[in-house]
């Protein structure tokens, strides 16, 4: 049931919260292993924590009003991710207290790094300590899944096996890698891609232990484990993801994550990372990003 809006045992923490990190996402490997009778798809996939994404800041108010201060192109205030994210928690909490949003967006949208999933959940856990709820983190994450499959996750706040429609969520070790991501200029509507018949739904389910067996001695992980099955349709529709694709893959193994479009490849250290994004073409959009192995804000929730 709803907490109450405040701990009377706790004193209330500073009035805001800035430079919080929501940190992006890549799914090493992402299976469709079948269709659920709600219509939603069963999946299993790995997701890595990036050390890049948009940055939020939070400034508490008394009044009981959730504003989002600056604008984000294309998506109405109404429909934000984080202001429904800051409105259901005020509800679920009995909350008085409100909050100013403003969103620094360096996360393409479309891409399938999480962006919008990775802001709701920072929101969660950043109003979890700004407004004094204290809510455990398995009661945020039963909140993150009215909001979005992939949200549970970035509240989870680990490297993750993931199951279910993403919400069944196993901790993971992964090494140290970078990341060059390069993200063409489309946008992919995961709806629809979900929805094509040519779209791969029975792969064979597997065990966590089956990707960290190989990943433990593959040199070339994490690219070699699997596959993303959203990929072929992908590319079948958006020549650019597949130019993107065609370039890495003479460089270095590389995969989209998610729906799309961005594709990603692994190296071991930074200089590789930057030695291949030197050469990519002048107008790609592109990203060289360190590995994390847990979110910027986990210890706010337990």
């Amino acid at each position: 049931m709803p907490s109450t809006s405040t701990n009377p045992l706790r004193p209330l923490p500073e009035p805001s919260l800035r430079g919080c990190l929501a940190p992006a996402k890549l799914n090493l490997f992402l299976h469709i292993t079948g269709r659920r009778p709600d219509g939603y798809h069963a999946l299993q996939t790995v997701f890595q924590l990036l050390d890049w994404g948009d940055v939020l800041h939070f400034t508490r108010r008394d009044d009981g009003v959730i504003a989002r201060k600056t604008d984000v192109p294309g998506v109405p205030e109404a429909d934000d991710l984080v202001v429904r994210a800051a409105r259901l928690l005020q509800s679920h909490t009995d909350s008085a207290f409100g909050v100013d949003i403003e969103i620094e967006k360096h996360l393409p949208m479309g891409a399938g790094l999480g962006g919008g999933s990775s802001d709701a959940a920072t929101t969660l856990l950043a109003l979890n300590r700004l407004w004094n709820v204290n809510l455990s983190r398995e009661s945020l994450q039963e909140l993150a899944l009215k909001l979005g499959a992939d949200v549970p996750f970035f509240v989870f706040g680990q490297n993750a096996f993931a199951e279910g429609v993403g919400e069944a969520l196993q901790a993971v070790e992964l090494p140290k890698r970078f990341f060059l991501v390069v993200t063409p200029a489309v946008h992919v509507p995961t709806a629809a891609i979900f929805s094509e018949k040519a779209l791969t739904r029975d792969s064979e389910v597997l065990i966590m232990t089956d990707f960290l067996a190989q990943h433990s001695s593959d040199a070339n992980w994490p690219d070699s484990f699997g596959r993303n099955d959203m990929q072929a349709v992908v590319v079948e529709k958006y020549a650019e993801v597949a130019h993107v694709l065609e370039w890495l893959n003479n460089l270095r193994p590389a995969r989209m994550t998610g729906s799309g479009a961005s594709v990603f490849a692994a190296f071991r250290s930074k200089a590789e990372a930057e030695m291949a994004q030197a050469k990519l073409p002048a107008n790609w959009k592109s990203a060289v990003t360190e590995s994390l192995d847990s979110h910027p804000l986990f210890a706010f929730a337990s």
